[in-house]
């Protein structure tokens, strides 16, 4: 299925689409797939619960409950105004009658964007009082980053309204290492340096560089531990950061998938996950996880190509904070990933003779 562009005055003609504010339609024009498929294939199947919101563009469809049609609809009709089928599973299979062309959205980001528009005018204002106002849509940016696409939308919300927006000099120093962990953070504008210090380089290493979209902070937060690296301005630069205890409630905690070790076993045996161990090599050769990839936590983000993307991962380390932050950090990028819940110490494998 071919994907086209999307542009704001084709949202406009849908409902509830003519609603929303202009920088609101931006925001999901940017998040909006405009498909074709081919006469005779189904575009969602009944009892089906894909969490998309479908409009058609072009052609007709069918909508069948078992063998039965109970309806066409065509678009330019007042019935194609309208989301197909809505309900969430599906009540009917909706089939090409012909080659159609039709509009996907993921049902969390328009409730989000329904949400936000209507209520988060005021917390904006609130948000933005103390800072620049940077250029570009700061909320669209925040919605293209993959740690926000795997929270309920009540939660983006929350966290919408709780964000703070900060402006920085190239050469600030956003976080030091050795620091205590307080903010997790999003870059909307600029550039940022990492950098991790050692007994033998005391001005630090580069590890990465940061712009738009990308995260960071979020290991100490996890782990409850000291900050593992220094992360710097390389320009001028706009951030939006949220307390430690609003990314535990909001982000983190809806984020982590828990799995007991003899589901994580059998799972594995069937070939439906893999083991990624993300402790030292030291510990990993001591106490080996049979068929484990090894890819320690610290490098694990420069790694990460490495790793296949359809391929769902069981993340463990001894006590499940390594693991929590490692399946955090894949997640936000897309993966697909579970920890072990209580870590190796505490599973049959680390038991056995």
């Amino acid at each position: 299925m071919a994907t086209q562009a999307i542009d704001v005055a084709l949202l406009q003609s849908f409902s509830p689409l003519e609603g929303l504010k202009p920088e609101s339609l931006t925001a999901l024009a940017g998040k909006t797939s405009r498909k074709v498929l081919p006469r005779g294939r189904d575009l969602f199947r009944e009892g089906v619960s894909d969490k998309r919101t479908f409009y058609l563009i072009r052609g007709e469809v069918e909508l069948r409950a078992g063998d039965a049609t109970v309806g066409i609809v065509r678009a330019g009709t007042v019935e194609a105004k309208s989301p197909l089928a809505a309900s969430q599973p599906r009540r009917f299979t909706a089939r090409a009658v012909t080659e159609i062309e039709y509009l996907s959205i993921d049902c969390d980001v328009l409730d989000v964007l329904m949400t936000w528009d209507q209520t988060g005018t005021y917390e904006v204002s609130e948000l933005t009082a103390d800072a620049p106002v940077v250029s570009g849509d700061w909320m669209t940016t925040l919605l293209q980053t993959k740690a926000f696409h795997r929270i309920p939308a009540s939660n983006l919300q929350a966290i919408f309204t709780r964000l703070r927006q900060v402006a920085h000099r190239s050469g600030d120093v956003i976080i030091k290492q050795g620091d205590e962990g307080d903010y997790f953070y999003a870059i909307i504008t600029g550039t940022c340096a990492v950098t991790r210090e050692s007994p033998s380089n005391r001005e630090g290493i580069k590890l990465a560089v940061l712009g738009p979209g990308d995260t960071f902070g979020e290991e100490a937060l996890i782990s409850d531990s000291k900050r593992s690296a220094t992360v710097t301005m390389l320009t001028d630069g706009s951030l939006m950061c949220l307390a430690k205890d609003d990314f535990t409630k909001l982000l983190n905690e809806p984020m982590l998938d828990k799995i007991e070790f003899d589901a994580a076993n059998d799972l594995v045996a069937s070939g439906g996950a893999r083991w990624l161990d993300v402790r030292l090599p030291s510990e990993s050769e001591s106490r080996p996880l049979p068929g484990a990839i090894s890819l320690p936590l610290y490098c694990l983000r420069l790694k990460l190509k490495q790793l296949d993307p359809t391929v769902r991962y069981i993340v463990v380390c001894d006590t499940g904070r390594r693991a929590s932050v490692g399946a955090f950090i894949l997640k936000e990028r897309g993966f697909d990933a579970f920890v072990l819940n209580r870590g190796l110490a505490d599973s049959t494998v680390a038991r056995r003779p």
